[in-house]
């Protein structure tokens, strides 16, 4: 049983909790208990033979309990009895954009609606626009949530994928017929959200490889098998694709089985004007027919004349014809990273203190962290009011003195409220080393509306970055319905800071908006927004996004040392 599985359990609690209308803190207990549980550095079985499970963060004795039920028996009697209680369709609801846990109440308790089929079918013929709550516009944006949602079925989350993949590949390397194992495809290229996760291997003795592979104890069922490829579908419902091909071809291999399809044909394409033929085993040249098998993907490029190309910019925007000009940008590393800009404390709905925030800062060699917690109007995650964040000024301003190796900027997550007025006075902002200012409520109102409430931000002269630009959440909820072409050009006339949210749910801007807002000249902030200490590792997916985004270390704020980015905050 893995970190994941059991998040997975005790996220889907928390799903079925919020349904049944349960107390508002035991389904954030369970949620919190589930990210913590996901990002544990270690398998939870080995922590907790250093130590009670108590101990971690967001741990308390009864879900303890649970977790080593969980362990023992695979589930808990408390998961088992909430699903007896509800139609697993009602759980999968909560995964359509628009739509919460109190419609869907509703719906059910209403209707007897029970699988998202039904709810389409009935938001077609109009029967949700009489239920209590809803109407027209609340139809129709389930439907748009449907819509969004079939979209992405079978899609998985980056980090999910990840998790996943590597988990396989450490189980496939154990084999000593593998030679080499690399994961492939959008994995490998690191896109937001997956389809199938593809797997590379090389090996002399293939079928032994497959037959391994379908042995492995997470294979649920085998929906193909040949020679030198099978497929398979694990118990998360994931599945996965197994290639092997003999080791001299591995690399040929790698670069094609990587893609994207269109810059393998355009690489194709150009092989073959320089008399060469590109394919998933070799290079060989046309009128002789002698094949060449490269030892590594950078020899491959360099056979066909063109700089190495890593696997984050194989999408055929550019970046082949950027290569062969030498145009190719140097692109963001995480050793780059010099701190974290957007984190939440137990001050407000985190769960770590800023102490613990600051040493796992420390730990990860960054030279600063900014406390930014929510600001009043968010009541739902205990807000900050004007006298707790003098307090906490104060807190921070003592820590300074007594921890050394990394600086703690004070700062908050101020929301921008639906009047367009910030919601603190510039009085008490200008007191900041940061301030991050955001989205989190009226994300129904009309384009011009919501454009006008981010631009009014980004000219106030103390708000430094906006957090989560476009405010979606991967397969859960839209971008907010904004003109982002109108808020680039504000946010570069104002010297406004755009963040990529490193959240693997979020990852927002995207890396296509992020490539728009480089080549306008706006600055952007790679944060994590965690809410514990190890969401701070999260900052990988948003390095990951700025380079698909072609972002170099000098187009990202956090990316200063201490002394520039109080400077360049200051020059705001």
């Amino acid at each position: 049983m893995k970190n994941f599985e059991i998040a997975f359990i005790f996220s889907d609690i928390a799903d079925m909790l919020e349904i049944k209308g349960e107390n508002f803190f035991k389904v954030r207990a369970y949620r919190k208990a589930a990210h913590v549980i996901g990002n544990l550095p270690a398998d939870i079985q080995d922590i907790m033979k250093q130590a009670p499970l108590e101990e971690i963060e967001g741990i308390g004795r009864a879900l303890s309990e649970k977790i080593q039920e969980i362990l023992k028996t695979g589930t808990c009697r408390f998961y088992e009895e909430l699903k007896k209680e509800f139609p697993r369709g009602l759980v999968e609801m909560l995964r359509i954009p628009g739509l919460g846990a109190k419609k869907i109440k509703v719906i059910y308790d209403t209707l007897r609606i029970s699988s998202i089929d039904e709810l389409e079918q009935a938001a077609k013929s109009h029967q949700l626009r009489v239920l209590p709550g809803m109407g027209v516009k609340t139809e129709e944006t389930i439907l748009k949530g449907i819509k969004m949602f079939k979209g992405e079925a079978g899609k998985t989350l980056l980090s999910t994928g990840l998790v996943v993949a590597e988990d396989m590949v450490a189980m496939l390397k154990t084999m000593t017929e593998i030679q080499n194992i690399e994961i492939t495809g959008s994995l490998r290229r690191r896109k937001e959200l997956i389809g199938d996760i593809d797997i590379l291997a090389s090996s002399d003795q293939p079928e032994d490889v497959i037959q391994g592979f379908l042995r492995l104890p997470r294979v649920n069922e085998v929906l193909a098998k040949g020679s030198t490829k099978a497929s398979v579908r694990l118990d998360l419902g994931i599945q996965v694709d197994l290639r092997v091909v003999e080791p001299r071809s591995f690399h040929c291999a790698l670069q094609y089985f990587t893609g994207s399809k269109d810059h393998n044909t355009k690489l194709r394409s150009i092989a073959r004007k320089k008399g060469f033929k590109l394919n998933e085993y070799c290079i060989y040249e046309e009128q002789s027919g002698k094949a060449f098998y490269p030892d590594s993907e950078k020899k491959l490029y360099h056979y066909l004349e063109i700089p190495y190309i890593i696997p984050e910019l194989r999408e055929d925007r550019g970046e082949i014809e950027a290569a062969m000009e030498g145009r190719l940008p140097r692109v963001l590393e995480w050793e780059d990273i010099r701190g974290d800009l957007h984190v939440h404390t137990d001050w407000s709905d985190g769960i770590s203190s800023i102490e613990a925030m600051a040493d796992a800062a420390k730990a990860l060699g960054y030279e600063y962290i900014a406390i930014t917690d929510h600001s009043k109007s968010l009541k739902v995650a205990r807000g900050l009011d004007e006298k707790r964040l003098k307090e906490q000024i104060d807190i921070i301003k003592k820590l300074n003195k007594e921890i050394e190796g990394i600086r703690i900027l004070t700062g908050i997550e101020v929301d921008i409220l639906s009047n367009e007025i910030m919601d603190f006075d510039d009085d008490i902002l200008k007191e900041l080393d940061v301030v991050v200012a955001s989205i989190h409520t009226g994300f129904k109102q009309d384009r011009d509306k919501l454009t006008r409430r981010i631009i009014s931000a980004c000219e106030n002269p103390h708000v430094d970055i906006i957090a989560h630009p476009t405010g979606r959440m991967l397969g859960k909820r839209d971008p907010y319905d904004i003109d982002l072409d109108l808020i680039l050009k504000a946010a570069a006339e104002t010297h406004t800071i755009l963040e990529i949210n490193s959240s693997p749910d979020r990852l927002d801007l995207n890396d296509i908006m992020a490539n728009r807002a480089k080549e306008m000249g706006v600055k952007i902030s790679i944060d994590t927004d965690a809410h514990e200490k190890e969401g701070l590792k999260d900052m990988r997916y948003g390095v990951w996004n700025a380079r698909r985004a072609w972002l170099e270390k000098d187009d990202v704020l956090n990316t200063l040392p201490l002394d520039k980015l109080l400077k360049e905050l200051s020059a705001r």
